[in-house]
């Protein structure tokens, strides 16, 4: 069973963590461990690949970064659970549909323990509540290793999403776990995801500070 490395960074600026991330993924090489970031960033729109244009409807002071993941446009900021999967798909045995399953399903099961019944969309990733969102995915596989990941809303300011169509959908609304009664830290929730992905996907963790 593979043992999989657990960081918290903190708050940290989405292209500083994103360079970090590239970098994890262009040097790595088999056998090496996979890690698992948690992080949270200050105020940032960050656009996928194909991204549109006239999916940012006025970033205003906001910064807006394009990104190499899949999806459109989404907002990060304090108060919202950052993971991301530094995953080798080969030694899990799996591929990207089955990793973006298992992400969704582990936030749906952090949910359900707070009485909040969620599901995941196959015409569109995240995770649901009533139709609105309230966690987003984006991924990139690069020889097989993932990098980017999930988001997660637990108890911020969800004005910015009104900036932008959200991952693409005009009206998208969202939601966060504060607003749906369940009281939760950041950095609880992200752990809570990571052991949940953990017995979907069969894998020990060890948490590095």
């Amino acid at each position: 069973m593979p043992d999989i490395i657990v960081k918290r960074l903190g708050q940290q600026p989405y292209e500083k963590v994103w360079s970090e991330m590239q970098q994890f993924t262009r040097e790595r090489s088999r056998p090496s461990l996979s890690q698992i970031w948690i992080v949270e960033h200050p105020p940032v729109f960050t656009q996928g690949q194909a991204g549109k244009a006239e999916h940012i409807l006025n970033a205003g002071d906001i910064p807006v970064v394009q990104t190499d993941r899949g999806g459109q446009v989404t907002y990060h900021g304090p108060g919202q659970a950052i993971l991301y999967p530094m995953l080798d798909l080969h030694e899990l045995g799996i591929g990207v549909r089955p990793l973006v399953s298992a992400l969704e399903n582990a936030v749906i099961e952090l949910l359900q323990g707070h009485q909040i019944h969620a599901q995941a969309r196959k015409d569109a990733p995240g995770v649901y509540v009533d139709n609105q969102k309230i966690a987003s995915l984006g991924l990139r596989i690069r020889k097989g290793f993932s990098y980017h990941g999930l988001s997660l809303n637990v108890n911020m300011d969800l004005s910015p999403f009104q900036q932008i169509n959200p991952c693409g959908y005009k009206g998208l609304e969202v939601t966060q776990m504060a607003d749906l009664g369940a009281i939760i830290s950041v950095n609880d929730a992200a752990l809570a995801v990571v052991d949940n992905l953990a017995q979907q996907l069969n894998f020990t963790t060890t948490l590095h500070d």
